[in-house]
């Protein structure tokens, strides 16, 4: 199944909404002006000034909600890992699934063997499934349970055959510092294929809404030294060309 990205919903005028906040921050403006007067000069320079200053609270003011399938539950792991965000995903307990749709890595589908070897695997996880699913069900039903209360209560049980390869579909949010945080950790070359390019999808996306405030979003390297240590992928003017001249 195909990764899909889509940037669901965003704070209206994203940009000027954070200037107004540094307004206030370094001007004498009260709240009832600190919305005017601020053009487009205006808002990219209070942008760029909070950037050098390293001034990043008013930029939490906006938030960002994509809407994600075609992924992973592995890939699902990482991202709750950013806890400065608020999550909704398809619940495996509510959710009975037929015939789950899982995710190949790269590397084994490019194997013949290893290939073979995960798909038998994957269809073998349905074929208990199932089997754990009916037997409890049954069970269920014999000692005086209805027959949708024990379907549910028997799936909460068997999803636990399930792999981490099994896809799944997940809503977040995430105010405007977190996701650059979480674009310095999960665009860099270190980070798993599967969740760098959903980050990379994600950049593009609030670049077309926001290119003042993102446009250095990408991996740490990208507007400032690697932070890897010996471990760098060696490859910084490569990321920068790619994240700020946008060759995604």
């Amino acid at each position: 199944m195909a990764l899909k990205v889509k940037l669901l919903q965003y704070t209206p005028e994203p940009e000027k909404l954070i200037s107004a906040a540094a307004k206030l921050c370094y001007s004498s403006s009260g709240v009832d002006d600190i919305m005017e007067n601020l053009t487009e000069e205006g808002v990219e320079k209070f942008l760029n000034m909070l950037m050098s200053f390293g001034h990043q609270s008013p930029i939490e003011h906006v938030s960002f909600t994509f809407g994600v399938e075609g992924v992973s539950r592995s890939l699902t792991h990482q991202l709750v890992r950013h806890r400065l965000a608020s999550y909704s995903q398809q619940s495996q307990r509510y959710v009975k699934l037929e015939q789950f749709e899982y995710i190949i890595p790269p590397a084994i589908e490019n194997d013949e063997v290893a290939k073979e070897l995960f798909i038998k695997s994957m269809e073998e996880s349905q074929k208990s499934y199932d089997e754990i699913v009916h037997r409890l069900k049954l069970k269920y039903i014999e000692n005086g349970m209805k027959e949708k209360a024990a379907e549910k209560k028997a799936i909460e049980d068997a999803r636990y055959v399930f792999p981490n390869a099994c896809e799944t579909k997940i809503v977040f949010t995430m105010n405007a510092r977190t996701l650059l945080n979480f674009f310095h950790h999960r665009c860099c070359d270190r980070a798993q294929w599967e969740i760098r390019e959903m980050a990379n999808e994600m950049v593009k996306q609030v670049k077309e809404v926001a290119p003042i405030l993102f446009k250095a979003a990408g991996p740490s390297c990208v507007a400032g030294p690697c932070p890897e240590g010996a471990m760098c992928c060696g490859k910084v003017q490569e990321m920068r060309e790619l994240y700020l001249k946008n060759k995604l």
